[in-house]
């Protein structure tokens, strides 16, 4: 089975990693023991912690089978030409009557605003690909349009 790529940064490759790891080391042995404690109990039929146990598992399942799927298509982001904002640029933009902000472009897998990491199909992130720097973007939200000055590129 062949997926789409998916282009992270190697902090977000990193990140599944880690996140694999966790679930299927500390929360499978985690559920493993819930599961142990409720078989205990007796009468599986109407045990609601052994039904609960099982839920989670399920759902823990769903989750690494999602991650692993996610790690299988991911592929390292680079970006060589940094004259022009692509996945993976980080962009410093002014507008008019705001102080800069600067931003990284990800893919929406890594979106993050409060780390400064915005998604290529967010309004801001999809308006500034392609751009340069000393261009004006205008790049329409839900609340308003909003005008952008791109002052640096990386």
């Amino acid at each position: 089975m062949t997926f789409k790529p998916i282009y992270l940064t190697a902090e977000g490759i990193a990140q599944l990693e880690q996140e694999l790891e966790h679930l299927e080391t500390v929360r499978r042995q985690e559920i493993s023991e819930k599961l142990k404690r409720a078989i205990q109990e007796g009468d599986l039929s109407e045990n609601f912690g052994y039904t609960e146990a099982k839920r989670e598992q399920a759902m823990l399942e769903g989750q690494i089978a999602e991650i692993r799927a996610k790690l299988q298509a991911a592929r390292p982001l680079t970006n060589s030409d940094s004259s022009r904002v692509a996945l993976g640029s980080t962009v410093t933009v002014q507008e008019e009557g705001y102080p800069p902000e600067t931003y990284q472009i990800v893919h929406v897998a890594e979106a993050d605003l409060s780390r400064g990491r915005i998604s290529d199909v967010s309004p801001i992130g999809k308006a500034l690909l392609g751009h340069r720097k000393d261009e004006i973007v205008e790049a329409i939200t839900p609340r308003a349009t909003i005008r952008m000055r791109i002052l640096r590129v990386e």
